[in-house]
């Protein structure tokens, strides 16, 4: 048996699946049978900072042999220009490397997911908040940051910006930020193979 935490925001969190209940959900679901423990700990909103400040004691709380993380689209969010970005992109980094740190203390199963793109034509600015902007070259950087100290790590990273913009990926958003229903499954099925094919979670 397994215990697997999945950390992250509104996406992590399921926001806009009205089939399944999200990437997540939809773990959970697949892997019932096979007595694995999922655990979603997405909160809507969370940046890098926010997950820092819970991290140790969700993990200690549940003693996790594998985590997943998807983080960092807030934080590439900036206020009304681009040189404003809500986490400033070394802060980024250093909450990137602290959460590795605490996540070791308890698994050395550690899994980043990467964050997807946006439709710009939605989010700049985003019609809910609209001193708030989502860019797709903000959201690639702070990915491929997260992608990067994935590899210094000798961690796994499952992709998903770089195959979601080779796609007509528009019809997988249900508000130009978050996944629809088709993007959540499109999600489940890139994390669920990944998990598979490299036998993290044993079916």
């Amino acid at each position: 048996m397994s215990t697997i935490c999945v950390f992250g925001a509104s996406i992590t969190w399921g926001a806009f699946d009205d089939e399944k209940g999200g990437w997540v959900e939809r773990l959970k679901t697949y892997f019932w049978k096979s007595d694995n423990d999922f655990y979603n700990l997405g909160i809507s909103g969370d940046k890098s900072t926010d997950l820092l400040k819970r991290f140790k004691a969700e993990c200690k709380a549940r003693e996790p042999n594998v985590i997943l993380i998807s983080i960092g689209i807030n934080d590439s969010q900036y206020i009304n220009d681009r040189n404003n970005p809500r986490t400033p992109i070394g802060e980024f980094k250093d909450n990137i490397q602290k959460l590795i740190e605490i996540g070791q203390a308890f698994t050395g199963k550690i899994i980043f997911v990467g964050l997807n793109p946006v439709d710009e034509s939605k989010t700049m600015p985003i019609p809910w908040s609209p001193e708030k902007y989502y860019t797709n070259e903000n959201i690639q950087e702070y990915n491929n940051v997260v992608k990067s100290i994935c590899e210094e790590n000798n961690l796994s990273f499952i992709e998903i910006f770089d195959n979601w913009m080779k796609s007509d990926y528009k019809n997988l958003l249900e508000d130009g930020l978050h996944p629809n229903s088709k993007g959540h499954k499109k999600i489940f099925e890139t994390v669920n193979d990944f998990l598979i094919q490299n036998k993290i979670i044993k079916i």
